[in-house]
């Protein structure tokens, strides 16, 4: 983010859409440029970079003025429009792997409102460790404090989340925030997704499940190695590791390619199917617990996806339940405590229909069930999101409010999940699988487990890539409003 005392950098005026992305491009490409250039020299030679030079290590930016001359137009889309009239600014990260959605973004702005375009440097410095995809080089010449000395560096003190969550002020004069994220929170953002998931961030597809098991994982290798043999849209399989499968191997070469995949070496793995046009499925285990489930969709929500389910196991807490049943969330008890400071537990979270009848509907396509009988297999309630794994230790204190809630099932990462979508301005939902009843004597044991896995986890994986196939299909109004406050910036 600009400091609010910094005059804003003026820009050059563009008469379309494609070509402010491709000035953005041209000046990002330039900055980091220079920004590596100078970085050989200083580790070849020691030699500084001078302060005209350190002038051009900027993010771009991109500025988008609306002043009406007669009524503003009226639409009912969720995004893509503008709120007041004024100046709008954002500085913006990798242009040319976000042209895309930089498009879709700014066509309705200029065609719909009249909106007016600039590009030209913002006041961000772009920090030296964003622009080197290894640092091993730096770490065995130089350090970090010299490097400091000369070379923009990552602080946190400038990345923030004060827009998504309403709590930058405007000051008179101040353009206004263009978009969620600027450019400083992505690129750190799309460090970590590295770091955590272990495997490049633009392999990430914009349709996305959590599981918190690593059984599903194995189920959706097998899938994508199936559609890729299958043809269609799908055309590579990306693994942990940068490891990639497409349809040129063997069965035998793909399976033993895809075990070679070193999952293991990152705390929450990824597999992302993807498609020509960037429409494919990712995965990630995010493992146990609200905490990964916080931190990985922290990172995720600055590529701006599409949807996010999380498909995992759950405790049913009624006797009519069965194990191997599934939970519909409608409602979340929020006891993962992660996120009180910035969604205060009474607000409420609302079920998003498009998503609830995608995965109602893809349940019944893929059990064969309807009426009763799916009826008797899917149940829609409450689920209550604990932080703490053995909650059962305090089932004497935590009675009374899951009955007074009717919760139907606990889990630890489904109300985290739904509420960062709902705050950072994602569609979310969940469908869970009862694995166990706590309250009724039913546990995992050993045996019944891998029963139970061998059985279930293959139809759960399947209900919810096919949620995702009717969400993709009805696009146009999955993008709701109930995500949007009052006062949003234009960008989704």
């Amino acid at each position: 983010m600009r400091p609010i005392d910094q005059p804003a950098p003026s820009g050059r005026p563009v008469a379309t859409p494609e070509e402010a992305v491709s000035e953005l491009e041209r000046l990002y490409a330039s900055a980091t440029d220079a920004l590596r250039a100078a970085l050989d020299d200083f580790l070849d030679g020691r030699q500084s970079p001078s302060a005209q030079t350190r002038q051009g290590f900027r993010y771009p930016e991109l500025r988008v003025s609306y002043f009406p001359s007669g009524d503003r137009p009226s639409n009912r889309r969720a995004y893509a429009k503008f709120e007041s009239s004024g100046v709008y600014t954002t500085t913006v990260t990798h242009p040319s792997a976000f042209r895309a959605y930089l498009l879709e973004q700014l066509r309705p702005l200029t065609a719909e409102y009249g909106a007016t375009l600039e590009v030209g440097y913002g006041a961000q410095e772009i920090p030296y460790a964003y622009v080197t995809e290894s640092l091993e080089k730096l770490g065995q010449t130089v350090t970090a404090e010299e490097l400091a000395r000369f070379f923009p560096v990552p602080l946190l003190s400038a990345v923030g989340d004060e827009i998504a969550d309403g709590l930058r002020g405007l000051r008179v004069g101040e353009p206004r925030p263009l978009a969620l994220f600027d450019a400083i929170r992505v690129d750190y953002s799309l460090r970590r997704l590295v770091h955590y998931t272990g495997s490049d961030w633009r392999f990430v597809q914009p349709w996305i499940l959590f599981t918190n098991y690593h059984r599903y994982v194995d189920q959706f290798v097998q899938w994508g190695l199936e559609q890729l043999r299958a043809g269609g849209p799908y055309t590579h399989l990306h693994l942990p590791g940068n490891v990639s499968i497409d349809a040129s191997l063997s069965p035998d070469e793909a399976a033993a390619l895809a075990a070679t995949s070193p999952w293991h070496r990152s705390q929450m793995p990824a597999y992302h199917l993807a498609t020509p046009d960037n429409q494919g499925v990712t995965l990630v285990n995010i493992g146990v617990g609200p905490a990964n489930a916080k931190t990985i969709t922290d990172h995720l929500a600055v590529l701006r996806p599409h949807c996010w389910l999380m498909v995992g196991h759950c405790g049913g807490l009624r006797q009519s339940q069965q194990i191997g049943d599934y939970v519909l969330a409608h409602a979340y008890l929020r006891q993962d405590h992660v996120l009180d400071g910035l969604v205060p537990t009474d607000v409420p979270i609302p079920a998003l229909a498009e998503v609830q009848v995608a995965l109602q509907d893809a349940a019944a396509a893929i059990t064969g069930d309807s009426g009763e009988a799916l009826k008797g297999r899917l149940r829609t309630g409450t689920v209550v999101t604990y932080d703490d794994r053995n909650w059962e230790l305090r089932w004497r204190q935590e009675r009374r409010r899951i009955d007074l809630s009717r919760a139907i099932a606990v889990d630890m990462e489904s109300g985290t999940i739904a509420t960062q979508g709902f705050r950072l301005r994602v569609p979310y939902g969940a469908l869970l699988c009862v694995s166990d009843k706590p309250l009724h004597g039913e546990i995992k044991l050993p045996g019944a487990a891998s029963v139970f896995y061998e059985r279930a986890v293959s139809q759960h994986l399947r209900i919810g890539l096919a949620a995702l196939d009717l969400l993709r299909n009805n696009m146009e109004t999955l993008h709701s409003r109930k995500l949007r406050s009052f006062d949003e910036p234009p960008f989704r």
